[in-house]
């Protein structure tokens, strides 16, 4: 009759413990959730310099006849 006391009380803490691990990585799992990715809108269109082949956002590039440019200086270059 002792050994089935024993037996019943190990199982209840082995079965508590196993609860409480559970509810635990259920907790660390929300804490721990990935950021949402940024929307498509935020991606810039990048360019690259005729000059130099450095990539550059379009809206930092300058224009010139030939294509774009990362600096004045590239553009009077290739222009000249």
């Amino acid at each position: 009759m002792k050994i089935a006391l024993v037996l019943a009380l190990v199982l209840v803490g082995v079965w508590l413990f196993r609860l409480n691990r559970r509810s635990e990585r259920r907790g660390l799992d929300r804490q721990h959730t990935p950021p949402a990715e940024k929307p498509a809108a935020m991606a810039l269109d990048m360019v690259r310099c005729r000059q130099c082949d450095v990539h550059l956002p379009q809206a930092d590039a300058i224009a010139g006849k030939q294509g774009v440019y990362c600096s004045l200086e590239h553009r009077q270059r290739a222009e000249s």
